[in-house]
């Protein structure tokens, strides 16, 4: 009965191993499939969140060393091994080169594009003030009119009351002089 009892554990684990994985494994052929299983397994859980990787930084090589213990020259007695030694050298020498050029390169661009920022910028500031500039002097302009204006209007109250002349009709009657700027005025139902 003891080995029927675990032969009904044994049938029970595979049928709860069976009833978890209800899916049938699926082995991708392509990698289409692999990015479609992938993907799948992201929607069946929406709330766990998702490894974005960040962007690698540059990486710098390793400097040169201060004392090279391994010198090789022309000479016949070097090995056959000792050529993948020196191939090597090489190789990270070329790299640490093209990464001190691409990064001097690099910084030498920023620069131009920072002067050029503020090369537009300062333009931009100079149009800027010259516009307001000419803004102003109209306003002042402007201005300037409107106080010319109505100094010529109070002159002519002025001179128009103190100018006041007054004739004399035959009948005696006095009568007071238009003042021109009315004498041109279009009002309904003015003189």
């Amino acid at each position: 009965m003891a080995a029927d009892h675990e032969n009904g554990k044994q049938t029970e684990n595979k049928k709860h191993f069976h009833k978890k994985n209800d899916k049938p494994l699926v082995l991708p052929k392509s990698f289409a499939d692999k990015q479609r299983v992938h993907l799948e397994k992201l929607m069946n859980n929406m709330e766990k969140p998702v490894f974005i990787p960040e962007k690698l930084k540059n990486r710098t090589p390793r400097a040169p060393p201060e004392f090279v213990r391994d010198v090789m020259g022309s000479s016949a007695g070097a090995g056959s091994g000792e050529f993948h030694v020196y191939r090597g050298y090489r190789r990270r020498e070329m790299a640490r080169q093209a990464f001190l050029d691409s990064s001097h390169e690099k910084e030498e661009k920023d620069a131009k594009f920072q002067e050029k920022l503020e090369k537009n910028k300062q333009k931009a500031e100079d149009r800027t003030a010259k516009k307001r500039a000419k803004r102003q002097r109209r306003k002042q302009k402007q201005l300037a009119k409107k106080q010319k204006m109505q100094k010529e209007e109070e002159g002519e109250q002025k001179d128009s009351e103190s100018s006041d002349s007054v004739d004399d009709n035959d009948d005696g009657v006095k009568e007071e002089k238009d003042d021109d700027a009315e004498a041109n005025c279009f009002v309904i139902g003015g003189k």
